[in-house]
């Protein structure tokens, strides 16, 4: 598929998908024109690079890390170093952190939305000392 399909099915720009060859996160075939040419395993592999990116790690840390995840067709492309393993090991563990502390500040959020809703309904709600009583 050409750059432009890539880019519709994946959701990413080409320009991203451009820089994501300089970074060696992808490569395409280039046809007798020059034109970019990718296979069917590129749009899951576009998608992983975006999670990827998503969590946090750099181009680097993806580069490093992509050889290492199967691809569509279930083939690795290279072995894990042991190094390597250690290292993605503390990015998982950083992201688990920053999704223990987002849930605790969705959690101080929930409780202040709780307390603000109280709040509204308390005012809104008739006073006993005004119930009854004539204007005027």
């Amino acid at each position: 598929m050409r750059i432009g399909e890539l880019a519709r099915r994946s959701g990413v720009s080409e320009r991203s998908l451009r820089y994501y060859e300089t970074q060696e996160l992808l490569r395409a075939e280039r046809t007798p024109g020059g034109q970019r040419h990718y296979g069917e395993w590129a749009v899951d592999r576009v998608i992983r690079i975006q999670a990827l990116y998503a969590a946090g790690l750099h181009s680097k840390k993806i580069a490093q890390l992509l050889p290492c995840m199967r691809d569509a067709d279930g083939a690795p492309n290279e072995i894990a170093t042991p190094q390597l393993v250690d290292e993605l090991t503390a990015e998982r563990d950083r992201i688990n952190r920053m999704i223990t502390d987002l849930i605790r500040s969705r959690d101080v959020l929930d409780e202040a939305i709780t307390t603000a809703s109280a709040g509204l309904r308390a005012s809104a709600a008739p006073r006993a000392d005004t119930v009854g009583a004539t204007h005027g």
